[in-house]
């Protein structure tokens, strides 16, 4: 592909993650959306965290391009390694797991992860824009260009670390209005709880060694961890 075909397509994805933020923030005052986001707003989801990092890295990806062609690659070698390092161990797990995580609870039973009531507000393009379009996006993204991964321990510590921090968002949420951000984890014990997020991590964790062997099979030993950068 070419790079300005990458640029292009950059742009695009940006655009479209920026017209959904916005068009998710509409009518915020919507009794049905204003219940549903009530007790830790919209940023309780992992979804609408989804489309915010996704969001970001594509913004990065974007000022990467640009800087690239106005100022030379040479000066751009923090601006990549740090638009690789949120794909690699952000972007790319995350839009995976939140494709692969709902579809499988929505097609076991909806009512643990997007009750029927939601359709009245979010509809069925979007459903679709959040939780389906992800993928094949995030999957164009590595067949555009390859990515340099950190080592595997930092990779995992740095996804661990992010994992960590919204569990913890979610308990903070349950302990101060006494309510579960998703009705699935109403249903589990705390030994239930516990295995639910650890098992979540190994799965989330696999999606990042996934990402990485899809990076080499498809580039081959072109990316060294933290050597060379496109």
């Amino acid at each position: 592909m070419t790079k300005t075909f990458t640029c292009i397509y950059h742009f695009l994805v940006l655009s479209w993650y920026i017209f959904l933020n916005y068009y998710i923030a509409q009518d915020e005052t919507d009794e049905v959306k204003s219940k549903i986001f009530a007790n830790g707003g919209k940023w309780k989801y992992m979804t609408l965290l989804n489309m915010l990092l996704q969001t970001i890295f594509y913004g990065v990806a974007c000022l990467d391009d640009v800087l690239k062609r106005i100022r030379g690659r040479k000066d751009m070698t923090f601006l990549t390694a740090f638009r690789d390092l949120l794909f690699t161990t952000l972007a790319f797990p995350v839009s995976t797991f939140v494709f692969l995580a709902f579809w499988i609870l929505f097609l076991y039973n909806r009512d643990l992860v997007y009750p029927k009531a939601l359709d009245t507000v979010f509809p069925a393009w979007l459903n679709h824009a959040m939780h389906t379009f992800i993928l094949p996006i995030t999957l164009t993204e590595v067949i555009l260009r390859p990515h340099s991964y950190p080592s595997k321990k930092t990779g995992l510590t740095l996804l661990a670390a992010g994992s960590i921090a919204y569990v913890s968002r979610i308990l903070w949420i349950y302990f101060e209005t006494g309510t579960w951000v998703y009705p699935l984890l109403a249903k589990l014990s705390p030994v239930g709880l516990a295995a639910f997020f650890s098992l979540s991590y190994i799965f989330i964790a696999s999606i990042y060694l996934l990402g990485e062997k899809l990076n080499h099979w498809k580039w081959g030993d072109m990316m060294q961890p933290w050597k060379k950068r496109k």
